[in-house]
């Protein structure tokens, strides 16, 4: 009961912080943090709410279509800008800021819709626990202005998915999803080719082994398979795991193997940190 009420005075809290707003753009992906952010902006500010997808090479296969539905469903004006993060050297080197140089693209881009839109802020997703850890995403956020309610409200990642079952968001339960960047080891140049091949791998595996939690690390020619810990047993038949070795060396992988700890975010922040 205190943890239902705590979480309701966080939501009147994001509620009052967006309607002293005049008109948000946000950065929406479609996902739930981002859902959550936009049905609540529709709620405190009515149509002074635009919601702006980037298309771009690293953005997952059919997530683009997924955030048209989602906006739909909403209510909710959408646009779709087009940003191609390899155009940036320092963003396709693959250093430990990738992300702030991702970031710093898309959000440039999204101050400008708002500024033609008439709109007076831009804000993302972002939730408490996003803050935590390696983000340097958070900086140009920082840089730029952007606001994140959730985070603003002290809105973590599990009271995000608590919401939007409040709310009945088409995205509730909507496993959480990364750009195809996040699939490379730091210092491993990315590439418009590399990038197609994660996406294809990971399209095959979902629909050979029906996964919804999945991310394909790209190790080179070793493809480490990441799954929800509870999907794991999905993988235990060994016809199966013949027909995901045979898909994915078709792609060119010489390797392939399943991570058996299993899908964690930001793996690959680990060799950052060896000793954890």
């Amino acid at each position: 009961m205190e943890e239902s009420r705590q979480l309701e005075e966080k939501f009147e809290g994001m509620l009052k912080n967006l309607q002293a707003l005049k008109g948000v753009v946000v950065a929406f992906s479609g996902g739930v943090d981002s859902s959550l952010v936009a049905a609540t902006a529709k709620k405190a500010l009515g149509d002074r709410v635009l919601a702006v997808t980037a298309d771009s090479s690293t953005l997952p296969p059919g997530e683009l279509e997924e955030a048209r539905k989602v906006a739909e469903a909403l209510g909710i004006r959408h646009r779709v800008v087009k940003v191609d993060e390899l155009d940036d050297p320092r963003f396709a080197a693959n250093p430990p800021n990738r992300c702030y140089y991702c970031k710093k693209q898309l959000l440039e881009a999204l101050k400008k819709i708002a500024r033609e839109e008439g709109l007076d802020a831009v804000v993302d997703g972002t939730n408490a626990e996003d803050l935590q850890g390696h983000r340097p995403g958070a900086l140009a956020l920082r840089e730029e202005g952007v606001r994140s309610p959730l985070a603003e409200a002290g809105i973590t990642k599990r009271e995000v998915y608590l919401l939007a079952e409040m709310l009945r968001l088409p995205t509730a339960g909507k496993p959480s999803m990364a750009c195809l960047s996040s699939r490379f080891p730091y210092g491993e140049r990315i590439t418009a080719e590399g990038l197609r091949r994660v996406a294809e791998a990971e399209v095959f595996i979902k629909k050979t082994v029906g996964v919804k939690q999945l991310r394909v690390r790209d190790h080179q020619g070793i493809a480490r398979i990441e799954v929800g810990k509870e999907e794991r047993r999905l993988f235990f038949d060994e016809a199966l795991m013949d027909r995901v070795a045979e898909g994915l060396r078709k792609l060119g992988y010489r390797y392939v193997a399943l991570d058996l700890t299993g899908y964690r975010t930001g793996s690959m922040d680990e060799a950052l940190n060896p000793s954890r």
